[in-house]
């Protein structure tokens, strides 16, 4: 890793050497603290080489991919553990709050975020972990609320820092709805907000979504344009999105943005 962080504990298991955790993992079916174990030595925070590492410390096992998603039929072949054992134990030690478990759909997999690990590790403040957040860094599919799946409902507010007043979405020929768009821009503010752009925390502030190719079922790139009502820095940003699974007649109730890029 290309990075260290000072701890101030001289005792634990989270000093256990990683070779010799592979040792014992290896030698048979975990148990449960083997399983924590594993978790908490394969942590890393904030390597910009590891995705959605900079929102939480997450369980990444160095493959050299920085994709931190795994499966439970690959936690059970690393534990010794049937796939259900897995999911039990990963349910049991999220219901204990030891872990924030993040499962996408399909053949996506999952994401482990470790609760308490920056207090414990660093005696710093812990984060709290969003499953939209993690979804657009890692450009996997963002769940749209069913009451949020007709497109003429124009008039709800899909949030309560960005309103659907503060939202245009121009000339929208995409293949996903106006209404499933202005969720995605209030999801992609909150993002922005929390990263510290101040525009996006302001109740005047204009967010004006504007296409770049024409709808083709598949792909669809817009501009999104940041207007600060009181004459600070505009910025911009291209995002990409496609449909999920459902047909666009049905109106799908999963927008996957599969980029987020630029700002100015």
């Amino acid at each position: 890793m290309e990075y260290n962080y000072p701890c101030k504990k001289d005792t634990g298991f989270f000093f256990f050497p990683i070779a010799k955790v592979h040792e014992l993992i290896g030698v048979g079916k975990c148990s449960e603290m083997d399983v924590i174990l594993d978790l908490w030595i394969h942590a890393v925070y904030n390597d910009s080489s590891v995705l959605g590492s900079d929102s939480g410390p997450i369980v990444y096992y160095r493959d050299n991919t920085g994709n931190p998603l795994t499966s439970f039929n690959e936690l059970g072949e690393r534990w010794s553990l049937s796939k259900a054992s897995v999911s039990r134990l990963l349910k049991k030690l999220e219901e204990k709050e030891y872990i924030t478990l993040i499962s996408f759909t399909g053949k996506h997999g999952s994401v482990i975020y470790l609760n308490n690990y920056l207090s414990v590790m660093f005696n710093i403040s812990d984060v709290m972990i969003d499953k939209e957040e993690i979804a657009m860094k890692m450009q996997l599919p963002i769940h749209v609320p069913e009451e949020i799946t007709i497109e003429d409902s124009a008039s709800v507010s899909v949030s309560e820092t960005v309103t659907d007043s503060q939202i245009t979405v121009t000339k929208n020929d995409s293949c996903v709805p106006d209404s499933h768009m202005k969720f995605i821009v209030q999801k992609v503010a909150e993002l922005l907000d929390s990263q510290g752009i101040p525009c996006c925390h302001c109740s005047k502030t204009r967010y004006i979504l504007s296409p770049l190719s024409a709808c083709k079922d598949i792909f669809n790139t817009f501009t999104l344009n940041i207007i600060c009502p009181y004459g600070n820095a505009a910025y911009r940003f291209e995002l990409s999105v496609s449909p999920g699974d459902e047909s666009a007649q049905k109106m799908p109730a999963v927008a996957e943005p599969s980029a987020l890029k630029g700002g100015e």
